[in-house]
C-alpha cells in the first residue's frame, strides 16, 4: 500500500472512532479553530471562531502569525496540537490522528499574490479547484466557465493572467476559490497587490460576492479600511497570540495594545489606576477625569489633543509633562511630534504651529493635555 493510502486508511481509521464517540447532537455550524505550532522563532497559540454568513479579519503586525493561522485552516501546514474543525467536523487533529489533506476541505483560499498557473487560462485556473476534486473535465470547465460570468470576466476566459489587469487576475482567484462551493473562504491579503484605485474596486467587488456566500469567511489584512469595508468582527493577533476581539469599532475605542493604538492613530499609555490617577512603570503620571476602576489600566489621547510648549504652561491642564523630542513627521500643513520620557505620546500640531515653536530633535519641551481629552479604560 503507498505512504498516501496508508494516511488516507488512517484518517478513515480515526475518523470512525471520533464519529463511535459521539452523541447524536446536531452538528455546530461553525468553523472552529485551536492553533498551537512552532514555526522557527514564532510560537502560534490562537484560538477562534467563525460563524456561517459571518467574516472575521485577522489584524496584527508583519510576523504575527496571521498568515500561518490560514495555512493550518487551508491544510498546508499541520498544527502540533489543537484542532481544526469544519462544522463539527475535525479536519486536522493530531491527538485523534487525523489530518485531511488541503484538497479534501471544503476550504477555499484566496492568496495574495493571486497563486494563478501561468500556463493556464482563466478558465483552466478556475477549473483547477474542482479537477484537484475529481470533477470531470467537462463538468469542470462548465462551472468555470459560469464563475468567470459571475466575476464579470467570461470574456476573459482564454487569456492567461500575464494579460490580465491586478483586480482581475484578483476576480479570478476568488472564482476559483468559490466554484469549489467551500464552506470556509480564506482571504490573505487579497488587496495588498493592488493599486489604490483597483483596490477600492476589488473590494467594493469582494463585498458583493460575500452577499451570496453563506459560508465562514476569514481575511488577514494589514488595513484597517479593509476590516472596515468588508469584517463583521475584528481578531488581532501579535506574536502568535490573540490580544483583543470584537467589533472594529470596540476594539478601536479601547485599544490594547501599542499596535491597535497606532493603528488608528492614538497614544496609548499602560500604568496603574488609583483614584483617577494613572501610574506609569516609568514613573509618569496621568490625570484623568473620568472614573475608572482601580488597577492595571489603559489611558488612550489623541494626538491633536497633545499640546505643546517651548516653556512651562499655566492654565487649566491636569496633564503637564517635559519631554524630550524624539522624531518629527511633516506631511501637508500638519506635523506629527514624537516626544519620549517618563512618558513616550505622540503630539500632532500645525506645520505653522512647529514653525513658531522652533522644535527640533532632541530638544526638550512641555506637553499638556486636559483630563477630559483622555479616556481610561480597565486592563
Amino acid at each position: 500500500m503507498s505512504s498516501s493510502a496508508c494516511a488516507t486508511a488512517g484518517w478513515v481509521a480515526a475518523r470512525a472512532r471520533v464519529r463511535d464517540d459521539r452523541t447524536d447532537r446536531p452538528p455546530r455550524l461553525t468553523l472552529d479553530v485551536d492553533i498551537g505550532v512552532r514555526l522557527g522563532t514564532l510560537d502560534l497559540d490562537a484560538r477562534l471562531d467563525v460563524k456561517p454568513g459571518e467574516l472575521v479579519a485577522i489584524l496584527g503586525p508583519n510576523g504575527a502569525g496571521k498568515s500561518t493561522v490560514l495555512r493550518c485552516i487551508a491544510g498546508l501546514l499541520a498544527v502540533d496540537r489543537g484542532y481544526v474543525r469544519v462544522d463539527d467536523e475535525p479536519v486536522d487533529d493530531p491527538a485523534a490522528e487525523i489530518f485531511v489533506p488541503a484538497e479534501r476541505r471544503s476550504i477555499g483560499v484566496v492568496f495574495q499574490d493571486f497563486l494563478l498557473f501561468e500556463t493556464m487560462s482563466a478558465l483552466e485556473n478556475v477549473a483547477f479547484g474542482l479537477r484537484a476534486r475529481g470533477t470531470d473535465k467537462r463538468a469542470a470547465r462548465r462551472i468555470a466557465g459560469q464563475w468567470l460570468a459571475r466575476v464579470g470576466l467570461d470574456a476573459y476566459a482564454d487569456d492567461h493572467p500575464r494579460n490580465l489587469s491586478g483586480g482581475q487576475a484578483q476576480r479570478v482567484a476568488l472564482a476559483r476559490a468559490l466554484a469549489i462551493e467551500p464552506r470556509v473562504l480564506l482571504l490573505d491579503e487579497p488587496l495588498a497587490a493592488l493599486d489604490a484605485g483597483t483596490r477600492s474596486t476589488v473590494r467594493r467587488d469582494l463585498r458583493r460576492h460575500f452577499q451570496s456566500f453563506d459560508g465562514m469567511r476569514l481575511l488577514v489584512t494589514h488595513d484597517p479600511v479593509d476590516a472596515y469595508a468588508l469584517a463583521d468582527r475584528v481578531v488581532v493577533l501579535e506574536a502568535g497570540r490573540i490580544i483583543q476581539t470584537g467589533t472594529l469599532a470596540d476594539v478601536t475605542a479601547h485599544p490594547r495594545s501599542r499596535y491597535v493604538a497606532d493603528l488608528v492613530g492614538l497614544n496609548l499609555i499602560a500604568g496603574t489606576l488609583t483614584d483617577r490617577t494613572l501610574t506609569t512603570p516609568n514613573g509618569g503620571v496621568v490625570v484623568v477625569a473620568d472614573h475608572a476602576e482601580d488597577g492595571p489600566a489603559f489611558a488612550t489621547i489623541r494626538p491633536n489633543a497633545v499640546a505643546l510648549h517651548r516653556h512651562q504652561p499655566e492654565g487649566s491642564a491636569r496633564n503637564v509633562w517635559h519631554l524630550t523630542v524624539a522624531d518629527i513627521d511633516q506631511y501637508a500643513d500638519r506635523a506629527r511630534v514624537t516626544l519620549a520620557g517618563t512618558l513616550a505620546v505622540t503630539s500632532e500640531i500645525t506645520a505653522a504651529a512647529l514653525v513658531d515653536l522652533d522644535i527640533r530633535l532632541g530638544e526638550n519641551v512641555w506637553a499638556s493635555v486636559k483630563a477630559t481629552d483622555i479616556i481610561a479604560y480597565a486592563v
